[in-house]
């Protein structure tokens, strides 16, 4: 039984707007149901029904320091507060994750990035971020940072504090501190990783 009758786009911004769905219950009642997606109207993924990414987040090991892992902390307008990330961004029509990385990463912290290709490619394919309110999906790429910090290719829109973090901080910020999900999984393999083989987990 199909579970909708229509979809309303009721926003019109660049990165991302909202929908209404007029949704059914399994007994066929009608309610309505909105969710928000970065894709045009008639490339849904309830419609295509692919997985493709629209994002990526990177896991950024230090290339000369393996025990140590970039960060950053950004200031996020709904929360208006504070969230300790990981660096991140939206893929550009025309890009693979893997170029996507390499470019959010030198925009938000100014250092270099060198994507790791090994492991299990199962996990670097997409997975969804929050199917209760968006169909948006995301990439992780895993490699090593090296070069300076800068600011110097920040967005102006983009308050962000770039950090070096090592196990014990990283410890301290997924007890203390407010965390997105996706930072918090990933710190979770960092703080166990092995500083000789720091990409062991995705074998």
């Amino acid at each position: 039984m199909k579970k909708y009758t229509s979809i309303n786009k009721i926003s019109d911004n660049k990165f991302l707007n909202l929908f209404h769905m007029h949704a059914l219950t399994d007994a066929g009642r009608p309610f309505d149901y909105f969710f928000v997606s970065r894709r045009k109207e008639e490339r849904l993924k309830l419609y295509t029904k692919d997985i493709e990414a629209e994002g990526v987040v990177i896991y950024p090991i230090c290339k000369e320091e393996p025990d140590k892992i970039i960060m950053i902390r950004q200031y996020r307008y709904p929360l208006d507060d504070y969230l300790y990330e990981l660096p991140a961004g939206l893929i550009d029509a025309g890009e693979t994750p893997s170029e996507a990385a390499v470019r959010e990463m030198k925009e938000e912290t100014g250092m270099d990035f060198e994507v790791y290709e090994a492991g299990n490619a199962a996990y670097r394919r997409p997975f969804f971020m929050g199917a209760g309110f968006t169909d948006e999906s995301c990439n992780a790429v895993f490699g090593f940072a090296s070069g300076a910090i800068s600011r110097d290719e920040m967005e102006d829109t983009e308050n962000i504090q770039v950090l070096i973090v090592d196990k014990q901080e990283a410890k301290r910020i997924l007890a203390e501190e407010k965390v997105s999900i996706r930072a918090a999984y990933l710190l979770m393999h960092f703080i166990h990783a092995d500083n000789n083989n720091a990409f062991a987990f995705l074998e």
